[in-house]
C-alpha cells in the first residue's frame, strides 16, 4: 500500500488513475466496434469462401492423384 506525504501526491495519483480509466474505457469501446465489424455477414462469407477454397483444392488434388 502506498503512503502519501501530501495532498499534491494524492491528487496526482487520482488524476493518473482517472486518465487510465478513461483510456481503458476507450479501448473497450474500440473492441466493441471491432467485434461488431467482425460479426458482419460479409466477414463470415469471406471466411467461408477461404475455407471452401482450401478444402476444395485439397479435394481436387486428391481426385487427380487417384
Amino acid at each position: 500500500m502506498k503512503t502519501y506525504k501530501n495532498q499534491k501526491e494524492i491528487n496526482a495519483d487520482l488524476t493518473r488513475l482517472n486518465l487510465e480509466r478513461k483510456i481503458a474505457w476507450e479501448e473497450i469501446k474500440g473492441l466493441r466496434y471491432q467485434l461488431e465489424e467482425d460479426l458482419q455477414p460479409y466477414n463470415w462469407m469471406k471466411t467461408a469462401i477461404s475455407v471452401t477454397k482450401k478444402y476444395g483444392l485439397l479435394y481436387l488434388v486428391r481426385k487427380i492423384l487417384k
